[in-house]
């Protein structure tokens, strides 16, 4: 049997426009994919029904290849040759990106530091100065935490020295009072004079004065 070949215009029954539009968008994201996978290219499609419905499929990040059409429409045509490759067109892309969200947390973080304020509207100010009062509250609260922390230890610390104070000074009566040494010592001291004293008494000594002996 011979496929009929359709004439390509528009359809002018409203039904059948809206079934072959859902027919052919299919296929054709479809084959898109396909190409993407078998040849390892980067694709992104756009659609806008006639009711203004919006349909894309990219095979990686519709944004990156928004971003390299845009980068090739600004540079003009230029020859396939010297066209990098996709993966390095990519890492372009990620790289382009990154310098961007580094360039605006840069400023943003100037503006917190009171600079860069030129260009901010009274919106942008309010918006800041919530965003320095929630930085500043969560710095108090963590101060406080660490402030707290540091009583608590040096409370304790302060304990365990007043217990090693108190046993040393309970030892240190235990011994006044009546520790073996001590009274060993206190006898000994009592007993000292009296024996030194009966020595004496039993020395034979004497001191006799008289004129000297004649030359």
């Amino acid at each position: 049997m011979v496929r009929t070949k359709i004439e390509i215009k528009k359809i002018d029954n409203l039904t059948a426009r809206q079934v072959t539009f859902s027919k052919r968008r299919r296929g054709l994201f479809k084959k898109a994919q396909e190409l993407s996978t078998l040849c390892d290219v980067d694709i992104g499609l756009i659609v806008f029904s006639a009711t203004g419905k919006l349909f894309h499929y990219s095979n990686s990040s519709m944004e990156e290849v928004i971003t390299r059409h845009s980068m090739h429409m600004e540079k003009g045509d230029e020859c396939v040759e010297h066209q990098p490759s996709p993966s390095l067109q990519r890492e372009s892309i990620t790289y382009a990106g990154l310098a961007k969200e580094f360039t605006e947390k840069s400023r943003e973080l100037r503006q917190l530091n009171g600079e860069d304020l030129q260009e901010l509207g009274m919106a942008d100010l309010v918006k800041l100065e919530k965003m320095v009062e929630g930085g500043l509250s969560r710095i108090m609260r963590k101060k406080g935490d660490i402030l707290l922390s540091e009583i608590s230890a040096l409370k304790k610390k302060e304990a365990k020295l007043m217990e090693e104070n108190a046993q040393l000074k309970q030892r240190s009566e235990i011994a006044v009072q009546g520790g073996p040494h001590s009274s060993e010592s206190v006898t000994n001291g009592c007993c000292f004079p009296d024996k030194l004293q009966d020595h004496y008494k039993s020395s034979d000594t004497s001191l006799k004065l008289g004129l000297p002996f004649p030359d």
